[in-house]
């Protein structure tokens, strides 16, 4: 499975952003998808997932102002950004796996990842 993440860019406080990670060469209606983000010097850090299931996890920082989904005949995920404050810049990565439900907030239990966009958002 090979990903491809779009979208990044730069956003004011308070602004929306829309990220697309489209697979290629596999369907992944069988896989869990998921986005992390890792800012300079700190690790990778989980944001959503949806798996196969198409139930949906959080992380708390971003609860109620990113929103995943995914479109299975596109071969596509999506995460909704609102609200994005300036703590949410960072490369978003998507990843895609057949993880347990206990691996899903973790990166290394994703077996493919995207090649990351940036998002910054300013204050």
């Amino acid at each position: 499975v090979q990903l491809q993440a779009s979208g990044g860019g730069l956003v004011q406080a308070g602004g929306s952003l829309n990220l697309s990670c489209t697979a290629s060469g596999r369907t992944f209606s069988g896989y869990n998808t998921g986005w992390f983000r890792q800012a300079p010097g700190k690790e990778r850090e989980f944001v959503a997932a949806i798996r196969w299931t198409s139930n949906t996890y959080y992380a708390d920082s971003v609860k109620g102002r990113f929103t995943i989904s995914r479109d299975n005949v596109k071969n596509t995920v999506y995460l909704r950004m609102s609200s994005l404050k300036p703590e949410d810049t960072a490369v978003y990565y998507c990843g895609a796996g057949k993880t347990v439900l206990s691996g899903t907030y973790f990166p290394t239990s994703y077996n493919y990842w995207g090649q990351g966009t940036q998002v910054t958002v300013s204050s």
